[in-house]
């Protein structure tokens, strides 16, 4: 059996596990560069190779056990994808158990989010991400990787963190007044005390890793200049889940790039971290 971090025995089983591991390998709507569905197999092979001890946080948050749930079909339609994805969370919230998602593209974020606003009525969305993705629907599809965001918009208090791209169309659905856009944090000192202020209810994390600079993740559907670093993005994190009740998170939108291993470590490690920050942070 696959384990995390080549992780053994009591820390990798569904039971005794507090944390499930779900890959969504689907790229079905991506616009631009392709891969996203690779992502899983780059991550995993990264997990290999992680220590697993974290200094920061002086834990080893692998002995909550994170447990690998099988692959879910998606050789269908964005609809049916939509579908597929957004039953299998509603499953698996029965768990009471804290959710972890692997793309894929952003669209698998859609029907996640959904789940989790039906179980979660006071949800805050958290999103870092390069691109605000709140179109109406893009190519025929209200499913598109371009719309992944749009009705968060609507039903759930939606917070847009790292963004630096978008297009005229999103302008109706878009809050200024809760985006912190990528100029701002890297001018503003408070950028991360304004992000948790205004975070209330149960939170759900959507980190597109396009929001990190291209020079850090070079391999992303849509690359963007001007992105965040390392620290910028794990000090929100440590303040997100040391304040807030986060439920769930995915990581998407990365697309292993040839021979390239850093990327993949830092997705790896970017996922342990948050892991280490949501119980010993």
């Amino acid at each position: 059996m696959r384990t995390f971090g080549k992780i053994e025995g009591p820390y990798s089983g569904l039971e005794d596990s507090e944390v499930l591991l779900q890959s969504i390998p689907y790229d079905g709507t991506s616009t631009w560069g392709k891969g996203a569905d690779k992502a899983f197999d780059a991550f995993m092979e990264a997990s290999d190779h992680l220590e697993l001890y974290d200094i920061e946080t002086d834990s080893e948050v692998y002995k909550k056990g994170i447990h690998i749930l099988p692959e879910i079909d998606l050789e269908s339609t964005p609809e049916e994808v939509f579908s597929r994805i957004y039953n299998r969370t509603k499953d698996l919230l029965k768990y009471n158990k804290m959710l972890t998602f692997i793309g894929g593209e952003h669209s698998i974020s859609i029907g996640i989010i959904q789940a989790y606003q039906e179980k979660f009525p006071n949800l805050t969305v958290l999103q870092l991400d390069a691109h605000t993705d709140l179109r109406a629907e893009y190519n025929d599809s209200e499913y598109n990787h371009a719309c992944a965001l749009h009705r968060a918009s609507k039903n759930t208090n939606l917070i847009q963190v790292g963004i630096r791209s978008m297009d005229s169309s999103e302008l109706d659905y878009f809050d200024r007044s809760k985006c912190v856009f990528a100029r701002q944090i890297h001018e503003d000192p408070e950028w991360i005390r304004k992000v948790v202020s205004m975070i209330k209810g149960d939170v759900y994390i959507t980190l597109d890793m396009d929001v990190f600079d291209p020079s850090l993740i070079p391999g992303t559907g849509t690359p963007e200049p001007g992105g965040l670093n390392w620290y910028q993005v794990t000090g929100l994190m440590k303040q997100v889940f040391r304040k807030a009740r986060v439920r769930g998170f995915d990581m998407v939108e990365f697309a292993p790039a040839g021979s390239l291993r850093g990327p993949a470590f830092l997705m790896v490690k970017l996922y342990y971290k948050m892991l280490s920050y949501k119980y010993y942070g």
